[in-house]
């Protein structure tokens, strides 16, 4: 059985004028041969947070201090997680996808998954079970997202997969997922490489769709 855990950096807006977009938007898949491990370094970290930042019961990177970043991202590298991670660099990206942002997001997603499975990455010759953070609101959206990556999986690979959105205090694999995405994130947006280096091991593929 695989457990693959979906969570993205970044945003997918296009706006110039708009001073807090991000340059690069980033999808981490992470996974691990027992997906209880990424569950387990989630609580113990959690566990290891002082009362006053407790407050809402979830790990998110952007927030987190430097110390809590690193101690999940370790314990991740101690049980031999991995991770496939996908890179849009935003000024690359055809102008008719601009304007459709669910339609680039199940893009690039199915590329991502679609280059887990034809690598035989994960071992999908058994129940193959995808969990994607919860970013839209929308039912329709939602829907969409999970029919179209199980139809395309399963034409292009003959695999089945089930796909669940879900929020981050549901599962805790999709907070490890958002620390994943966000070393990578940081790096390419900022330069800042402190986090991506504890990872780097992890990291099975890095795929710059349309160039980097």
């Amino acid at each position: 059985m695989a457990y693959i855990f979906l969570d993205e950096s970044g945003d997918l807006g296009f706006d110039p004028s708009k001073k807090k977009g991000s340059k690069y938007f980033v999808i981490a898949a992470i996974f691990s041969k027992n997906h209880r491990s990424i569950e387990k370094c989630v609580k113990m970290v959690f566990a290891g947070l002082k009362k006053k930042y407790k407050v809402n019961g979830v790990l998110h990177a952007h927030k987190e201090e430097p110390v809590t970043r690193k101690r999940l991202l370790q314990c991740l590298v101690g049980k031999e997680c991995q991770a496939v991670l996908i890179v849009l660099n935003k000024s690359r990206v055809y102008t008719r996808l601009q304007d459709e942002k669910s339609v680039l997001y199940n893009y690039v997603t199915n590329i991502l998954l679609d280059r887990i499975i034809s690598k035989r990455i994960v071992d999908t010759s058994g129940e193959t079970h995808i969990v994607a953070a919860q970013k839209e609101t929308n039912r329709f959206l939602n829907e969409n997202f999970k029919r179209y990556l199980s139809h395309q999986i399963k034409n292009n690979h003959g695999v089945e997969i089930s796909v669940k959105i879900a929020t981050p205090s549901e599962e805790k694999g999709l907070q490890a997922a958002d620390c994943v995405s966000w070393a990578l994130f940081r790096e390419l947006e900022t330069g800042d490489d402190q986090y991506a280096k504890i990872i780097r091991n992890v990291v099975v593929e890095e795929i710059f769709l349309f160039g980097k």
